[in-house]
């Protein structure tokens, strides 16, 4: 759409890509929240959660999250005939990180709250100044080394080709414990790969999801997040690898 207006976002042909973009965008704000954080770039949104190695329902919860997020964007779009967004929910393992020592703008804030304690700035000027501070680096730790990511990414780029084409909803079968479940309804299974990656999951469009007389705390089909682990990398003794990795 934007590529009519030769990329020039002051082109009359680009309102309509700029309207659609905001459009996505507040969709996408309106899902976001404290168990549903999402990181979106242009076109393209990330939404990740670490899950839990106790209990299933927080995989529930975020399957049923990026589902609603996902149906909320196909209305849209459709609405405004236009062809819709595709969406892959991966799993995989990610590096434990912080920004902690990487922002210099912390940096920045520490300063202006000691001088405000130590009575050498007043409280307007504090605001002031923090008021004025930008950082120049930002990371969002979740998304580094996350390979759960990588997997989505890769898998949704793929396309047609791939397996993974349209404007659909696929999601990772390594979060059910078995098939045929009452509650969702899923197409025939995909079994994608990138050879060159060494990448592979076996993925099946979403075609509908029944959740709402469900109970979240114990869903039917659903893997924690140590069972998911242990279905990703065929080892039963995993959860002894995840503490040693705690301690790197």
């Amino acid at each position: 759409m934007i590529a009519a207006a030769d990329f020039n976002p002051l082109h009359i042909k680009s309102r309509e890509a700029l309207r659609r973009l905001r459009d996505f965008h507040k969709v996408v704000a309106s899902h976001s929240a404290r168990h549903f954080p999402t990181l979106v770039m242009n076109d393209g949104a990330v939404a990740y959660r670490d899950l839990s190695l106790r209990s299933p329902s927080v995989t529930f919860d975020f399957l049923i999250r990026s589902w609603e997020l996902f149906s909320e964007i196909k209305s849209l779009e459709a609405a405004a005939g236009h062809p819709g967004a595709r969406m892959v929910l991966a799993c995989g393992f990610r590096m434990r990180g912080r920004r902690a020592g990487m922002d210099a703008s912390a940096g920045q804030l520490r300063s202006i709250l000691a001088r405000l304690q130590e009575g050498r700035i007043n409280t307007e000027q504090a605001v002031r100044e923090a008021a004025s501070v930008r950082p120049t680096f930002d990371i969002i730790p979740q998304l580094q080394a996350n390979f759960a990511f990588t997997k989505a990414y890769v898998a949704e780029s793929s396309g047609k080709a791939g397996g993974i084409g349209g404007a659909n909803f696929y999601v990772d079968l390594a979060i059910f414990d078995q098939p045929g479940l009452g509650w969702i309804t899923l197409g025939e299974p995909i079994n994608w790969s990138h050879p060159r990656l060494g990448l592979s999951a076996d993925f099946a469009p979403v075609l509908g999801v029944n959740w709402r007389d469900r109970a979240p705390v114990a869903p039917e089909g659903v893997r924690d997040g140590l069972q998911i682990a242990e279905q990703l990398t065929g080892d039963p003794n995993v959860l002894h690898a995840l503490r040693q990795a705690k301690k790197i």
